[in-house]
């Protein structure tokens, strides 16, 4: 798949980066970011999952560029990063949909009848009174975040505020929320909001 050694060209480009050079790192970002992304999409089939692990492989290499050895294959070490990062995403999808069908089963367990406590027009109608209580800031990043699946960085360049105020927001939306159907619905206001956060994919 790769050279066991870098080429001349590409060991003067990590050699740069090591010394913290960000236009070598740029051009080597580059180089990588099409193969790497495709690479990922063969396990993940996904495009937004294998952009997302491709950029953090890259915050992995900048942070630990002076860990790298400019004799080793750069390549390598590039795809060792990704197939761990692809590797523990499968894991953690697998295991976010084995804790939504547990969460399921618990409801149906509690009440004989999910609708009654997931997603019925009751539930729903609930939710919706409690986000009438967040200011409009608050319900607009919350619903972009959950109905319109943007990540916390695409709410941040839409709304031009910096991610950690994108997740104060959804951080203090959700213990509104909690806050009202614990007052409302107190025997399953937990269940009733991981279910609303696990009902969307949470993006970061």
């Amino acid at each position: 798949m790769y050279p066991n050694t870098p080429s001349a060209q590409e060991r003067e480009l990590v050699l740069r980066l090591i010394n913290g050079d960000e236009n070598a790192f740029c051009e080597l970002y580059s180089v990588y970011r099409n193969r790497l992304i495709y690479f990922a999409m063969k396990f993940l089939k996904s495009q937004n999952f294998a952009e997302d692990i491709f950029q953090d492989t890259f915050t992995i290499v900048w942070q630990g560029r002076k860990f790298i050895n400019p004799d080793a294959s750069f390549s390598a070490y590039l795809y060792t990063i990704m197939r761990n990062r692809i590797l523990n995403t499968l894991r953690d999808l697998e295991n976010e949909q084995q804790l939504k069908n547990n969460i399921f089963a618990q409801a149906i367990d509690a009440n004989n009848n999910a609708e009654d406590i997931t997603f019925s027009k009751d539930f729903m109608e609930l939710v919706n009174h409690a986000m009438e209580k967040l200011t409009p800031r608050q319900r607009e990043i919350f619903e972009m975040s959950r109905k319109k699946e943007m990540s916390h960085k695409e709410i941040a360049e839409v709304l031009g505020i910096s991610v950690n105020t994108v997740q104060e927001h959804i951080s203090t939306s959700l213990k509104a929320i909690r806050a009202y159907l614990q007052k409302n619905n107190g025997s399953y206001a937990d269940l009733l909001l991981l279910l609303l956060i696990i009902s969307a994919k949470l993006t970061y």
